[in-house]
């Protein structure tokens, strides 16, 4: 039964907005306060930051999905839940809370080291549209839109969003959407890059488990290492670039998975990787 307007509902405990399941070798994590379009309070974001940093150090995690449950992806940051909301301010105190919550939040998904998919569900505003496209896959159903909603509040983009977005389309193309905020449907964005793929959205779960479960069958510091390579060459020259790439394959080469994957090659036979 659906709350009707007028209603406050009750905040659950952060276990309970922000859920956690490892199934197959993939963290499944859901954004699940769907009355409020999931937008994201300052407890909230720590609990994210906190399941990416324990998918990266567990060694039964091979992959993430990150979704959320109800109409919206996620609406972006709820300002009621930020510390010091409404109070007094004072000269460093915004910059503050964007490079503790937000900007962290988003160097998470950058940094974890299992790959992170995100599953699209419904509008992705503000924050909630960074937060996606931090991801390494995206994934969105039909009908879904992407939002750079800051301009219509009189806000500059935070969250990462001017360095992730000129990175995915080219800085006239992010311009365009940070300038006026308008409406991305998924179709669009899958056409600029932004999007892997739009599925119908009763097959969303479906191909993000088909996803994140085949990604959790690779070899994961492989793909951990494949990561850092991309996003830091985003950043790098080419001598930069190459030397990392050198060094990355050496560290690379040590692992069980490197050489099951030279060993069923040579075995002409299908590599059976671990994880290690």
């Amino acid at each position: 039964m659906t709350s009707s307007p007028r209603e406050e509902p009750v905040e659950q405990s952060l276990e309970k907005v922000v859920t956690q399941a490892t199934d197959n070798g993939v963290s499944w994590i859901t954004l699940d306060r769907p009355h409020a379009m999931n937008a994201l309070t300052w407890d909230q974001r720590e609990r994210l930051i906190s399941l990416l940093s324990e998918a990266s150090a567990d060694p039964a995690v091979r992959a993430v999905v990150l979704t959320a449950r109800g109409r919206g992806f996620c609406a972006g940051a709820d300002l009621k839940g930020t510390p010091g909301a409404g109070g007094e301010r004072i000269a460093g105190d915004v910059a503050r809370v964007i490079e503790r919550g937000a900007q962290r939040l988003v160097g998470a998904v950058l940094d974890c080291e299992k790959p992170v998919l995100a599953a699209i569900n419904g509008t992705a505003a503000g924050l909630g549209c960074h937060l996606a496209l931090a991801c390494d896959l995206v994934l969105a159903a039909e009908g879904t839109a992407f939002v750079e909603v800051f301009v219509r509040r009189g806000l500059v983009p935070d969250g990462g969003g001017a360095y992730l977005l000129p990175r995915l389309i080219g800085p006239q193309k992010a311009k365009e959407l940070m300038f006026f905020g308008d409406s991305l449907p998924a179709a669009e964005a899958e056409r600029l890059g932004l999007v892997n793929l739009v599925v119908p959205a009763d097959e969303l779960a479906k191909t993000a488990r088909a996803w994140a479960e085949r990604l959790a069958t690779g070899p994961t510091r492989a793909l951990a290492l494949t990561k850092r390579l991309v996003n830091e060459s985003l950043d790098a020259g080419r001598a930069v670039a190459f030397a990392s790439e050198a060094t990355a394959q050496e560290i690379n080469m040590t692992t069980r998975d490197a050489r099951e994957g030279v060993d069923s090659f040579v075995q002409r036979r299908t590599p059976r990787f671990e994880g290690r």
